[in-house]
């Protein structure tokens, strides 16, 4: 495995697998890896040719009072996990490289980004916005020919979708399920803020989201009792969420009832970390 670190080096090491007609995938991650990134490591691993994997904590899609400088880092410990799941290059660039001095150019997807995680009261537009540019810079940098995300990050998913839908990218884009512990709690990179009180409580999301499938799969197919139904279970926890919203799983609308294939999406604050979770109701892809 090669460590890159700068945009010329990569392009370098590439070019022969894309001279020889070689299919190359990537994982753009933020590092200190866990089981859903080693999940979609594997999956790409097995479908293409090369494989690059980003490590790249993206100060853009941070705002003001988030955990930027916090962000838990590991980059050794990443880089020999991406060794032992046979990536082929880790791209690990620095922040100037990135966004070199008088950068000035965002990309912008509309529609999808004002709600959920988007909405100017939670993490703003700001968010999407760093999510999208950088996607298009690690797009255009690697040039893959398809490329992995995880369903944890739903909104995300349908964002980069869009993205590469409208720009013409040619990159197939693929979503993997949501990689969960044993008891349920999905993982995340900020999980390590709980502490073991906190992570109890934390298991108020997914415990709603199961909520909210046994009352479909009851027939109870109204917005308010699948709601409640969820938020019954996070107030047991005491967890009190940012946002607990039933939406269309393929353009973010809100839904009424599930109704083909409907998206619950949940984010809470639990200690220090902020969580999200979601669950399709209704229907797979």
């Amino acid at each position: 495995m090669k460590t890159i670190r700068t945009v010329a080096d990569l392009r370098e090491t590439l070019a022969p697998a894309r001279r020889a007609g070689s299919s190359i995938g990537l994982v753009p991650t933020m590092g200190f890896f866990h089981e859903g990134h080693l999940a979609l490591i594997d999956a790409a691993r097995d479908a293409c040719d090369v494989l690059v994997v980003s490590l790249f904590v993206n100060p853009s899609q941070f705002g003001p009072s988030e955990d930027l400088d916090a962000y838990p880092r590991d980059e050794r410990r990443d880089a020999d996990l991406a060794e032992r799941h046979g990536v082929d290059v880790l791209f690990a660039p620095p922040v100037d490289e990135v966004y070199p001095d008088g950068f000035s150019t965002t990309v912008a997807v509309h529609g999808l980004t004002e709600v959920l995680d988007g909405h100017p009261a939670r993490r703003g537009q700001g968010h999407f916005d760093g999510v999208t540019t950088v996607v298009t810079k690690l797009f255009n940098m690697v040039q893959p020919d398809r490329a992995w995300f995880g369903q944890k990050d739903a909104q995300q998913a349908l964002v980069i979708r869009r993205l590469v839908r409208d720009l013409d990218i040619p990159v197939a884009i693929e979503v993997l399920p949501t990689v969960r512990e044993a008891d349920g709690l999905a993982m995340s990179s900020r999980n390590v803020y709980l502490s073991p009180d906190e992570r109890e409580r934390a298991l108020g999301l997914s415990r709603a989201l199961e909520a909210a499938e046994q009352e479909v799969a009851a027939g109870r197919l109204d917005a308010r009792d699948v709601l409640a139904a969820a938020r019954r279970e996070l107030d047991a926890r005491g967890v009190e969420p940012e946002y607990l919203e039933l939406r269309s799983a393929s353009d973010l609308s809100p839904a009424a009832r599930v109704d083909g294939r409907t998206l619950l999406a949940v984010a809470a604050r639990v200690g220090r970390a902020r969580l999200i979770d979601n669950t399709v109701l209704g229907g797979t892809e």
